[in-house]
């Protein structure tokens, strides 16, 4: 049986009366690339939000890894990396610099993790280039770079692909999916685009108004979409 990195039940969540999450109930197994999928309001970056610690449920429980209490949830969280905002990046400094500014503020030693990320990233080679003059796929790399300084063993992205130009959608992606199999990192991302999660998710959660509409593998997923003519021969 697979490791259970994050299990939700019946999750609520409510904003001024309206229901941002209604009986959410999602689960994510170690190694995945959980792909959460739904038009902007569906409810995505609230559910982040909720297992990041940047919100409270009203009902429903949160499971992450294996712990349930808040107490023991709030330790698990330095074992995740989240991007759902900007960072904060400084336009005047390098991504070395900038990065450099947060490990530092993180407490994290070795000045050497800071290179190490960024060759993970694609970004070592940007040398004295100024973060305002990062196209927006490098901006988003470098976002990614940031969760990675504390080797997380899950990230949670909030639309990291969103905006890009093809060229920035395949920088990221590509990232995303060496992080996953080289370090074992699990990962939930969301996005409305399902054609570009197609290229990276292996499980999908469907959200529409709040609601999870459907929980499936990439592999059902497929073969519940596909249409195809099966012949048989007698000779091949």
């Amino acid at each position: 049986m697979e490791e259970l990195i994050l299990e939700m039940k019946d999750v609520t969540k409510t904003y001024d009366g309206i229901k941002a999450l209604d009986q959410v109930s999602i689960r994510i197994e170690r190694g995945e690339i959980y792909g959460l999928v739904g038009n902007n309001g569906a409810g995505k970056t609230t559910l982040m939000r909720l297992i990041a610690g940047q919100a409270k449920a009203e009902e429903g429980t949160i499971n992450l890894f294996g712990k349930t209490s808040e107490e023991e949830i709030r330790r698990c969280r330095k074992r995740t990396g989240v991007l759902i905002e900007d960072p904060g990046f400084y336009k005047n400094m390098t991504a070395t610099q900038n990065l450099e500014y947060f490990r530092i503020q993180f407490g994290i030693p070795g000045k050497e993790t800071v290179t190490n990320v960024l060759e993970e990233v694609g970004l070592a080679y940007t040398g004295k280039k100024k973060y305002g003059q990062f196209s927006l796929g490098m901006k988003q790399r470098l976002g990614i770079a940031l969760t990675l300084l504390q080797t997380p063993e899950f990230l949670i992205l909030d639309e990291p692909i969103n905006g890009l130009d093809p060229a920035g959608i395949i920088e990221v992606r590509q990232t995303l999916l060496d992080i996953n199999k080289k370090r074992n990192t699990t990962i939930l991302i969301s996005s409305h685009i399902l054609t570009e999660m197609a290229n990276i998710a292996t499980t999908y959660g469907f959200l529409s108004h709040g609601r999870l509409l459907e929980e499936i593998t990439a592999i059902d997923l497929m073969n519940k979409c596909s249409a195809y003519l099966d012949i048989t021969v007698e000779n091949p």
